[in-house]
């Protein structure tokens, strides 16, 4: 039984509606998904909703509706969203569903027979916003708190508490000795400067229902449901639980497993702000669980809009869903990226993203297959002629540097290495001239050789493009004749054959006027 590459990105809250942030983290987890699959590997790819918790519930009431109706209504847009990206998802996880609660349950249970819990009285303040207990060190000079926490409240009631403290120096211990588990390596020091400096709390993973009722109820006291990150975190386990992950179902007490074998999870892709929760409390939720650890969380940077942080409040916002209707999908996905690495923050412009599709996408790329696969049309009747590739060395490295940037997550690299050769191909027809060439019957045999070295060009980057851009990989392989879409990226497609026939040639990327 075969372990599948597992890939997740942050189930997000469901109390709005998705923005530019959301697609970024989807599409570049939906790219490393298609490039490892295109690698022969066997890709479980986990997206979805986090649906508890009070902002839900408020947001909920405010709208007339019960958490679960609100939550419902949502998910349809949600998942359209999904659709609208281009994502090849394999499951999409809501934590109102039954199959997840159970999972929730299963393990508050296992925990608290096992002595991980214990239950005592806060006396404190709390944000209601962000939905947890705030400590005299969230306090600023003044004695006040930060606006990003909202509105605060002073409270004293009854919760039950994990031991996190205890597995502090465990903790600080596994990220030392396995220096890969969180990526880039600033977002690991930032975790173990925290770690190192701070005393780690124990966590509050409960709420009384007198105050929240939408959560899930915790299976040994009635009167308290279950903290949503708590809860959400879980999503990561519960899903491949319900498919028959014989390591989650082991570890759980349960049998039957399956041949679906998923855990631990390759790949975590989180935004930066959650870090502490995936780097921290979720590892030692699992050593508690008696699961093995996530092989990687990937933490990716935040957007912002000309240089201004993105805000609904006042408008500086950016619609995904509005650009890909104008601009088309592929070029959405193309500009995320390409415009940002994984890792630093990045800020979209308006006239950046204008630029790229036109340099690169409508006068690059397009251009380049335009006017090659046209060429073969005009001067030898569509068919590609017998010759040889007067770029093959250079193909053949941009195929092995972009298939390491895949798989190394270096995603923006991946499609530089592409755009490399692409200006490489543009260049060698203005320095070959084929149009001259064409008109002296006794250069063929050149221009034969121009014309191959073109369309295998354009053969190599229709495959190589194809985890960032499907839409436009697969419209470019149909211009090329091939019957059905090559995806595989464990090795460079063999030669067209002498005689083979391009399909119909039309613009990749119609240019646009500004």
């Amino acid at each position: 039984m075969s372990k599948r590459f597992y890939v997740t990105t942050a189930i997000d809250y469901a109390n709005g509606a998705p923005h530019l942030g959301h697609a970024y983290e989807k599409v570049i987890t939906d790219v490393i998904a298609r490039a490892h699959r295109a690698l022969g590997e066997n890709v479980f790819y986990l997206t979805g909703l986090d649906e508890h918790g009070q902002k839900v519930q408020q947001a909920a009431l405010a709208e007339g509706k019960s958490p679960q109706d609100y939550c419902d209504g949502l998910a349809v847009s949600w998942r359209d969203f999904t659709a609208k990206l281009g994502l090849s998802n394999d499951d999409f996880v809501r934590t109102s569903e039954p199959r997840h609660k159970e999972v929730v349950q299963t393990i508050l249970s296992k925990l608290h027979a096992e002595g991980q819990f214990y239950k005592t009285t806060y006396s404190g303040f709390y944000s209601t916003s962000a939905e947890t207990f705030l400590t005299e060190k969230d306090r600023l000079p003044d004695g006040s708190f930060d606006a990003s926490w909202g509105k605060v409240i002073e409270l004293q009631e009854d919760n039950y508490y994990f031991k996190l403290r205890a597995h502090q120096d465990w903790i600080i211990q596994y990220i030392e000795s396995n220096p890969g588990f969180i990526a880039p390596d600033y977002r690991r020091n930032e975790v173990l400067g925290f770690l190192k400096n701070e005393v780690l709390e124990d966590l509050c993973i409960t709420r009384p229902a007198e105050r929240l009722q939408w959560g899930i109820p915790v299976p040994f006291d009635q009167g308290f449901v279950t903290w949503v990150w708590f809860d959400a975190l879980v999503n990561y386990i519960s899903v491949p639980f319900a498919h028959g992950d014989p390591v989650i179902r082991q570890a759980l007490g349960f049998g039957g497993a399956s041949s679906f074998a998923a855990w631990p999870a390759d790949l975590h892709v989180i935004g930066k702000d959650i870090l502490k929760f995936h780097a921290v409390y979720w590892p030692i939720m699992l050593k508690a669980m008696g699961l093995p650890l996530p092989r990687q969380v990937l933490v990716h940077g935040f957007w912002q809009k000309e240089g201004q942080r993105l805000s609904k409040s006042t408008g500086n916002v950016i619609d995904p869903l509005a650009v890909i209707d104008e601009w088309g999908l592929d070029a959405f996905r193309y500009y995320l990226v390409r415009e940002l690495d994984i890792g630093p923050d990045g800020n979209w412009t308006d006239a950046g993203f204008r630029a790229r599709y036109q340099s690169e996408l409508a006068n690059g790329l397009g251009n380049l297959v335009n006017r090659s696969l046209s060429m073969i049309q005009r001067y030898r009747a569509g068919r590609v002629p017998r010759g040889t590739s007067q770029l093959a060395r250079e193909t053949a490295e941009t195929w092995d540097r972009a298939v390491a940037a895949y798989r190394a997550c270096a995603l923006q690299e991946a499609v530089q290495q592409c755009g490399a050769l692409v200006t490489r191909a543009n260049q060698y027809i203005d320095q070959t001239s084929p149009f001259k060439i064409a008109k002296d019957p006794a250069r063929a045999g050149d221009l034969d050789h121009i014309l191959v070295t073109l369309a295998e060009v354009c053969r190599a980057l229709g495959v190589l493009l194809w985890p960032v851009m499907p839409g436009a990989s697969e419209k470019l392989q149909r211009q090329l004749g091939l019957e059905s879409v090559n995806t595989n990226l464990s090795q460079p497609p063999l030669p067209l054959p002498a005689g083979h026939a391009l399909g119909e040639i039309f613009p990749l990327f119609p240019r646009k006027d500004l």
